[in-house]
């Protein structure tokens, strides 16, 4: 499949960030959100990430126009006609995500494929309540997606062939590195990071250590870029709860019952750098503020 532009459906923190890696390869995005609100968070957002990157020279300011010209930002699913993959990435809710996919195949061809983003639900189950479940895949980027190179590509039990090619090649073509899921709860990555970022807020709970400490272990230790605890603010407390609390029910292993102290924190609204505050504190450009939270 000759990939030209791709849809991305969810404007948040993972819809932003997908947008602006795809759009620096060259290809055009089409980025969907039914909130007018998100959306002009998301141009927000946009700009100031691409900001960010100039000002460490990472990119040029022809670099970004180039990047922001082939962003199209609109609320109207139909925008999607022409995409030749499209990519959901709204709230990790099966139902929402569900309901999403059968509306993305209401509007997009035939030959149209459709990835889900999500980082643990079943898309077999997804998938199958929609026409043509052969044309769902799972597509689980990492956030951030520009700074992360592995993209997980989850089969479900109906993907068909020619879907898992197509899906692949978008993968090559951002310069990424697919790993073959064949579906289980948590696939790889998120069965192996979240223990690990819920042990670590409940060493953080018993008073062990401070989040500075925990963090420092990890990276001076074992060569973590960041630590479990600035992963969970990066990736959304919310996010990181809900991914617990599926993989338990899912597999009824205590393992993954999620810390008193994540709830009590996304209780509080303290959801990471998407609320300025989680394990640590963060100015509104989302850089990490000195001292204790």
């Amino acid at each position: 499949m000759n990939i030209n532009s791709v849809g991305i459906v969810g404007a948040g923190t993972m819809g932003i960030g997908l947008a602006e890696m795809i759009a620096e390869k060259g290809l055009d995005v089409v980025l969907i959100d039914k909130s007018e609100t998100e959306l002009n968070a998301a141009r927000v957002g946009l700009e100031l990430s691409l900001d960010r990157r100039l000002t460490k020279w990472g990119i040029t300011e022809a670099e970004k126009k180039g990047i922001l010209s082939r962003i199209r930002l609109a609320s109207d699913l139909t925008h999607l006609a022409e995409c030749s993959l499209v990519v959901e990435s709204v709230w990790e809710v099966l139902e929402d995500k569900i309901q999403v996919l059968q509306q993305i195949e209401a509007v997009v061809g035939a030959e149209t494929v459709i990835a889900s983003n999500t980082s643990t639900l079943s898309i077999t189950e997804i998938a199958a309540q929609i026409k043509h479940p052969e044309r769902v895949i799972g597509l689980h980027f990492h956030y951030p997606p520009l700074q992360r190179d592995v993209v997980e590509l989850v089969r479900g039990l109906h993907t068909s062939e020619q879907t898992v090619d197509d899906a692949m090649a978008l993968v090559r073509e951002l310069d990424k590195t697919a790993v073959r899921v064949f579906e289980s709860p948590g696939y790889i990555t998120s069965r192996l990071m979240m223990p690990l970022i819920n042990e670590a807020t409940l060493i953080l709970a018993e008073g062990v250590a401070t989040s500075e400490d925990i963090d420092l272990a990890m990276k001076a230790g074992y060569g973590f870029s960041h630590g479990p605890l600035e992963l969970a603010d990066r990736f959304g407390l919310d996010s990181c709860l809900d991914i617990l609390e599926s993989l338990f029910h899912d597999t009824a292993d205590p393992k993954y019952r999620p810390a008193a102290y994540l709830r009590k924190l996304v209780r509080a609204g303290h959801l990471g750098i998407k609320s300025k505050i989680g394990f640590y504190r963060y100015d509104e450009s989302g850089e990490r503020l000195e001292g204790r939270r």
